[in-house]
């Protein structure tokens, strides 16, 4: 009998064989196949170069199989494919919508007047915050930003936005597509556990504020370098002395805010101008499936566009219409996986879910301490964790080489699947568990499959 272990997470193949393979698959012709026809041609060419995200193998991403309550949910979306950009296209889907969105701020602790909207992803969400934030500044300064955008600024290359070397890239899109370049963005540096030092960002402040304007400032809740989480309450009393917006990147961490014993390490949260997050994570439900939180909902009347024939300013306060407070026009019921998901496994067990990566990380770390082949690159604050092989004999300068080749070789092997990572200008092996499933014992074998394989580049 196979272990799970020996099970391919995924075929392993080049990306010239997967091309190969799915040629078939863009045939277009002009008959069209049975439907078990098209099955047998999908399982024999396209699933087999899947990721199975279900194997305990899978320590790479953050990706995750939906779990039964988030399916059940799902396939009624899909049923119905609803629309839900408004009342007057999707009563129930709007509605439900709204009363997730609210019962979603409660369930996080965030300010009686918090309110959320779901979007695509957690890139889209970090670009609304910071287009709000944006907005505000602007406001500050006497004009419409909607109206005039960035040449109502006086001199639109003192704008800046302030965040983390480990930020996650969405933040460097986020400033492109304002219009604003990466010009005006300022990466702080890290401290030894990769989260915002306050002390240097301190310093640092007092220098930018002699030439320029700090008018947002994003904490992340869970880097997807080293899931690290940068202080939030001292940087909420900063963007608040700045009179700067405070976003917090939650799209990896906000939902292990929700575990005992790891809360702490989100105090501010509650505070913060707006927050991101990804559902489709931790939580195991169906992507698209991300939100925006807002501590003010009248923060979303920045976005806010009506029409004649879609959105109507008199109906603005009766009638549930989310797709106000964002851009996409057509938005998928993604709250009903969520509500179902959460319905079936209650909080109890979402918990028990969210707890056991963490402890599996926590236990990793603590072993691999005191492994003198391995080198723990940090103290992991959430579920992942980053380190390097240094087996004696490979000289300083040859262990970025190591690293990728050990990367390549498990991963073209197709039973285990981890991650790369620069930190320090040095490459790190990296591993994300986000499923229960990961227990201490497959990430053990991981590190088995490690060294057995940096054996292979020593000889």
């Amino acid at each position: 009998m196979k272990k799970e272990t020996d099970i391919l997470i995924y075929s392993g193949a080049s990306p010239a064989r997967v091309a190969a393979d799915l040629k078939p698959l863009i045939d277009f012709q002009e008959e069209g196949l049975s439907l078990e026809a098209l099955s047998a041609l999908i399982e024999n060419h396209l699933v087999p170069h899947l990721m199975k995200y279900d194997c305990p193998g899978f320590q790479s991403m953050f990706n995750a199989i939906p779990e039964q309550g988030a399916k059940l949910g799902a396939q009624i979306a899909l049923d119905f494919n609803q629309g839900v950009t408004n009342w007057q296209v999707s009563p129930g889907g709007a509605m439900l919508e709204e009363l997730c969105c609210k019962a979603l701020c409660r369930l996080f602790g965030l300010s009686p007047g918090a309110d959320a909207t779901f979007m695509y992803c957690g890139t889209y969400a970090n670009q609304e915050a910071l287009y709000l934030a944006l907005h505000r500044k602007a406001e500050n300064c006497g004009f419409d930003f909607g109206e005039k955008g960035l040449m109502g600024f006086e001199d639109p290359s003192r704008l800046i936005v302030l965040t983390s070397e480990d930020a996650h890239f969405s933040i460097k899109h986020a400033v492109r597509m304002l219009g604003l370049g990466e010009h005006n963005l300022v990466l702080l540096e890290v401290d030894k556990n990769r989260r915002i030092d306050i002390n240097r960002a301190k310093k640092a402040i007092i220098e930018l504020q002699k030439t320029r304007e700090i008018f947002c400032i994003v904490a992340t809740a869970g880097t997807t370098s080293t899931g690290s989480v940068d202080p939030i309450l001292p940087l909420v009393e900063i963007s608040r002395r700045l009179g700067a917006w405070l976003h917090v990147d939650g799209a990896y961490g906000l939902a292990y805010s929700l575990v005992p014993g790891w809360k702490d390490l989100f105090a501010g949260i509650d505070q913060a101008d707006s927050v991101s997050w990804d559902p489709h994570k931790q939580f195991s439900v169906p992507i698209p499936n991300s939100l925006l939180f807002v501590a003010d909902r009248a923060d979303f009347n920045r976005v806010t566009l009506y029409s004649h024939y879609f959105y109507r300013p008199e109906d603005a306060d009766a009638e549930p219409n989310p797709g106000l407070k964002s851009p996409p026009s057509t938005r998928p019921l993604a709250a009903l996986p969520l509500v179902t998901s959460l319905r079936y496994q209650g909080l109890k067990k979402v918990i028990e879910r969210l707890r056991a990566p963490l402890l599996a990380i926590r236990s990793l770390a603590e072993y691999l301490e005191k492994e003198p082949d391995i080198h723990v690159v940090h103290t992991p604050d959430t579920g992942i964790l980053c380190f390097r092989i240094q087996p004696k004999g490979v000289p300083e300068n040859h262990l970025d080489d190591l690293q990728e080749y050990v990367y390549k070789r498990i991963l073209t092997e197709g039973k285990r699947s981890l991650s790369i990572s620069k930190l320090n200008n040095k490459t790190v092996l990296r591993l994300v568990v986000i499923s229960p499933a990961i227990t201490i014992n497959e990430l053990l074998e991981t590190i088995t499959n490690v060294r057995a394989v940096g054996s292979e580049y020593l000889n």
